[in-house]
């Protein structure tokens, strides 16, 4: 009698022939982060290219965004040479023939270095074309020119201050534009925001504050506004130091995306400091 089972494909040295089956990539329940340590995929928001976003080592907290292929080493100066070792960016060379650089150095939308070799050159040209591309075809929009200060005040600050956990956060988007980090079932980021209308909301409010008498700020500015949260249950200022929606906020879904929240300093972000509330929270004052 035969087998019902076909025999395993073997190689000459005895090893199986069949390749893994490929596994998708899991985040322990003891990790002190859900995000994947792998490039986080973006574009950049001012020429639509390709940016890998990755944590850095050299005490910003912020990721730095890197053009997703390497680069001869020769070809790049030794000030923008990064290298990404288990997914963690290092702003200096390590040693081959190839590293990675900065998109900041390469974007069109900025005005070119001063020393960029012809290689980098080339490649700056063609990430052009491709903008260029990008807007012919409707699926980048040139930026509008920046209101003026009074109507980014009045209406809607575009990096709002916030006051969760007891501490105060600036945000690098408005309040109800800020988009969960989380990752869905088909492996995209969740589209939707932190802020829903089925969780309690936040309020606004005047905070003292005392800005630093170097900067060009008006003297008279003792108050901002910020978007308190302490109200809130400890669960639900969780959720937005997270930057998760509802649907994530117990999940276990990993996270596609780094936070935007960065500690509030009045000498890195006078110029978000805002004296008056949004026009929809003097609004609401007033009707109450």
């Amino acid at each position: 009698m035969c087998s019902a089972n076909a025999p395993t494909p073997r190689r000459w040295d005895g090893t199986s022939a069949r390749s893994p089956r490929s596994r998708s990539l899991r985040v322990d329940a003891d990790s002190p982060t859900r995000l994947v340590r792998s490039a986080q995929p973006g574009r950049c928001p001012d020429c639509g290219n390709r940016v890998d976003w990755h944590p850095r080592t050299d005490g910003d907290d912020r990721a730095v965004g890197l053009h997703p292929q390497e680069l001869p080493a020769a070809a790049v100066p030794a000030a923008s040479r990064w290298h990404v070792s288990s997914g963690i960016a290092h702003p200096a060379h390590d040693g081959t023939a190839w590293c990675r650089i900065p998109h900041t150095a390469l974007c069109p939308a900025r005005s070119a270095p001063a020393a960029l070799t012809p290689q980098l050159a080339a490649l700056r040209r063609h990430l052009a074309l491709h903008t260029c591309r990008l807007i012919n075809n409707g699926a980048l929009t040139t930026p509008a020119a920046p209101p003026s200060p009074e109507r980014t005040e009045s209406c809607r600050p575009a990096q709002p201050v916030a006051h969760l956990l007891s501490v105060l956060y600036i945000a690098g988007h408005p309040i109800d534009a800020i988009q969960c980090v989380a990752q869905t079932r088909q492996r995209h980021r969740c589209a939707r925001p932190v802020l829903d209308d089925q969780a309690p909301h936040g309020t606004w409010a005047l905070l003292p504050t005392t800005l630093p008498s170097h900067r060009p700020t008006s003297p008279s500015v003792d108050r901002m506004a910020i978007y308190n949260l302490t109200h809130l249950p400890y669960t639900e200022q969780l959720r937005w130091r997270h930057q998760h929606c509802p649907d994530h906020a117990t999940s276990s879904a990993a996270d596609l995306a780094l936070t935007e929240w960065e500690p509030f300093d009045p000498q890195l972000h006078y110029q978000h400091i805002h004296s008056r509330l949004p026009h929809s929270a003097r609004k609401r004052h007033h009707t109450t």
